[in-house]
């Protein structure tokens, strides 16, 4: 899933329309009505547009990756009972009753859900799957449903079907499925609500999450034509104000001046210091990407949702690391392709999910095996997904010179807004140095080394 809705400020200060509860959770968890009243209208209100719903219906990338998960191992399905968290349109709790699946409870937040019940109704699966509108963390399976279709707990469960704080023992379901990925994997916090929703529904150690794992990379690119093009905008921003300042000055007697380092900042904040979406061929890839950030589904918590290489109940951290060699290659070398790559233009960050069998511990040798792994990337090499790729262009380019290697060496750390539990920041610690090609030595006969630099980017 991805959406472009950004949160806004207004005078009575940052935090009263604030995306975000008291504990800083996503509202639909533990949110008062005003907090989950704004995450509807900056979230979750473009997922009930049909339009939105067929962007992500036309990526094929990612259909033919669920529909593989799915279908393609009905045996898994067979008799199972199944959540779809997320549902929209309801297109793969469909594909998990054509599975087999005995019983699918399809939750849906929006008003998508109506449409959500005419496409299981339409294709002769409303005896299967149920469409419950309603934020997951507050969803309840009929209770009918125990009887009827036979819910049993796992033999290890508490027999009397009660959980320590007094509640009904609901961990019935054998497979969650969910399309939760935001941009850059993160983005959006959905995987909150995934979590919440395997600790109250899935069986402990039998149970399967569809997608199982999550990977996030980052890779140096060069991109120099729309890092120049957002260089221009930003210029041209600051003389429109410059030209706006002096017209207000002189035909209307007031001094706008003071405002013009505010406007810059907001400017460079836009134009210079946001990530933007991109479809990049592989060509601009500088280097081997690095891995950031790894989640098995099945074990992950709410802790891990909040960011990127951050201490515990902080917002900053020791970052995830990274390491690249970037070879700048010499016009002669025509048998590896020849010319200079580059300059570095930034970097750029995507995400991979798989469809595999458990790993962890506790389920590995319980829980079914799945017979045919799914995979999908966002990356370059798999061309269009509505994800994309994040690109976070660098203020400067670094070049790339004839038989010598830059090395980009730093941290990457993302973290949640203030404002917004479901929007996120990037910061880049890191520092480039550059050695001969010919070296063997990756931290010594160093030619150049560049000062350290820290960037913080929005991602929007």
């Amino acid at each position: 899933m991805s959406s472009s809705t950004t949160t806004t400020k207004n005078d009575e200060g940052d935090a009263t329309f604030a995306n975000a509860s008291a504990t800083k959770n996503i509202p639909t968890f533990d949110g008062d009505e005003k907090a989950k009243a704004t995450d509807f209208a900056n979230y979750f209100s473009a997922y009930s547009q049909l339009y939105h719903q067929k962007q992500m219906l036309t990526d094929h990338n990612r259909m033919a990756a669920y529909h593989a998960a799915i279908v393609g191992n009905s045996q898994v399905f067979k008799d199972k009972v199944v959540m779809d968290v997320g549902t929209g349109s309801g297109i793969l709790a469909c594909w998990a009753a054509q599975a087999g699946a005995k019983r699918v409870y399809a939750v849906e937040y929006t008003d998508m859900a109506h449409h959500a019940r005419n496409v299981v109704r339409a294709n002769g699966l409303d005896h299967i799957v149920t469409v419950i509108q309603g934020a997951v963390e507050e969803v309840v399976l009929p209770e009918e449903d125990w009887e009827r279709f036979g819910l049993t707990l796992q033999e290890e469960q508490n027999e009397q079907q009660v959980l320590p704080d007094g509640t009904k023992d609901q961990r019935v379901v054998d497979i969650i499925i969910s399309e939760w990925m935001g941009y850059f994997l993160l983005r959006e916090s959905m995987l909150d609500s995934l979590v919440r929703a395997r600790d109250t529904f899935l069986k402990p150690t039998s149970g399967l999450m569809m997608p199982s794992h999550a990977t996030m990379m980052i890779a140096p690119i060069v991109d120099e034509e729309e890092r120049k093009h957002q260089q221009n905008e930003y210029a041209a921003g600051m003389e429109d104000w410059k030209e706006f300042a002096e017209t207000t000055s002189n035909l209307y007697g007031v001094d706008m001046s003071v405002l013009e380092s505010n406007f810059g900042r907001e400017q460079k904040e836009y134009y210079v210091l946001s990530s933007r979406w991109a479809e990049l061929p592989t060509s601009c890839l500088l280097a081997e990407c690095a891995v950031v950030k790894e989640l098995d589904m099945h074990v992950c918590t709410v802790e891990d949702a909040r960011g990127v290489g951050l201490s515990v109940g902080e917002d900053e951290g020791n970052g995830a690391p990274f390491d690249f060699d970037v070879v700048g290659r010499s016009y002669a070398d025509e048998d590896d392709g020849g010319g200079l790559a580059g300059p570095i233009s930034g970097f750029a960050g995507w995400f991979t999910v798989d469809f595999k069998s458990r790993t962890d511990d506790a389920g590995k040798d319980v829980a079914p095996q799945i017979p045919n792994p799914a995979y999908l990337s966002t990356g370059p090499e798999m061309g269009y997904t509505h994800w994309g790729q994040q690109v976070f262009h660098l203020p400067s380019a670094i070049p790339l010179l004839a038989d010598q290697t830059t090395r980009i060496q730093g941290t990457l750390e993302m973290m949640r807004t203030k404002d917004s539990a479901r929007l996120y920041n990037v910061r880049l610690r890191f520092s480039s140095s550059r050695r001969r090609t010919s070296s063997q030595d990756r931290d010594g006969d160093v030619l150049m080394k560049g000062k350290p630099e820290e960037l913080v980017y929005q991602i929007p």
